[in-house]
């Protein structure tokens, strides 16, 4: 009996043929999807959406019941740098305040608002909308507001716990910075200059190229940065002043500044109101003030933001429909670095 043998080439050729058309399905899969969601996506989704998963959380007993009419706490995370759609920013926690009188939670359910803060701060404006968005539901939906500091609550977070009627921390908390920065700013003129690099940058408007790194920097070059740094101070102080009652501003101005405290120093001075606390002690604190009888089923839930991989995958934002790999070197400096914070970042 004779035994036909396929050649390597012939063998080989039918290997690359079968990888190619699995390739080249998954990636047609992927067409037919990207056309059908652009298709239907603009009709699909409707404003009143939930960008957000509810989460549930422990009660002060540890107990994480379910249930559609009982009451609830939003616990609302404040962690890591404040404007890095990481870790939370304007538009996460508007999502998740639009959400919260939604859906599950909707007919008012939401009795209070747990902040849990642990973050260096972060982007002026972040912290800004981030503190006025919770005095406006505050205010319209009367509900109380408490802060629970668990690591660190400086400078951006110090500005955002404002927003709380009383704040609590725990026994290994960082408290205060209260100050503004931008930069730093380098200048490497003369280094260029030693090896013979010359630049131009062509510009229209007085100081259009202010700090430029290129070229000598002129006298006071800088004073419109430092107006406006010293704006933002000023308006910090004034918050912090107002929503502090316990705080000396003129004292917070000249002798705490940017500094930070343990949390039972930053009790003395007026940063927060009780310090050694812990999370339980602050959720039962809140029951309290919203009226809602711990002893009854009530529930405590975070608002997670949806994974939104589909979305950006039908947006071309995927390498596999971009060809494109991005790479990226973590220089360890806040990835909010060219803007004006609220930021504790010691050198």
């Amino acid at each position: 009996m004779e035994i036909q043998r396929e050649s390597i080439f012939v063998s080989a050729l039918r290997s690359f043929c079968k990888v190619f058309f699995s390739v080249f399905g998954i990636f047609l899969a992927f067409l037919l999807i990207s056309l059908f969601y652009n298709i239907i996506g603009d009709h699909s989704e409707s404003p009143t959406d939930a960008k957000t998963n509810v989460k549930y959380l422990p009660d002060a007993n540890g107990n994480r019941e379910v249930s559609v009419s009982s009451p609830v706490i939003l616990q609302l995370n404040v962690h890591g740098i404040i404007g890095d759609p990481k870790s939370v920013d304007t538009k996460m926690v508007e999502h998740i305040l639009l959400d919260s009188r939604t859906g599950a939670l909707k007919n008012d359910r939401v009795k209070g608002i747990l902040l849990h803060m642990n973050t260096p701060g972060g982007t002026v404006v972040d912290s800004d909308n981030i503190y006025r968005m919770l005095k406006d539901y505050k205010a319209r939906y009367k509900v109380p507001v408490f802060a629970y500091v668990e690591g660190l609550c400086a400078s951006g977070g110090m500005y955002i716990s404002c927003a709380a009627d009383q704040v609590f921390a725990g026994p290994a908390s960082i408290i205060g910075s209260v100050g503004v920065i931008i930069g730093p700013f380098f200048n490497m003129y003369e280094a260029l200059g030693k090896v013979g690099v010359l630049s131009k940058t062509i510009t229209q408007g007085l100081d259009k190229d202010m700090m430029s790194p290129f070229r000598p920097w002129k006298p006071d070059e800088d004073a419109s940065l430092k107006a406006v740094t010293t704006f933002f101070y000023h308006q910090f102080v004034d918050i912090v002043a107002d929503a502090k009652p316990r705080m000396d501003k003129e004292k917070l101005i000249q002798e705490y500044g940017a500094k930070v405290f343990d949390s039972i120093t930053a009790q003395t001075f007026g940063y927060v109101d009780y310090a050694s606390s812990s999370r339980n002690a602050t959720l039962l604190a809140l029951l309290k003030e919203a009226s809602v009888d711990e002893t009854k089923t009530y529930q405590v839930v975070e608002l997670e933001p949806k994974n939104e991989w589909l979305s950006n995958l039908m947006n071309s934002k995927s390498p596999l429909l971009t060809g494109k790999i991005e790479h990226s070197i973590d220089t360890g400096a806040p990835c909010i670095r060219d803007q004006i914070a609220y930021l504790y970042q010691p050198i």
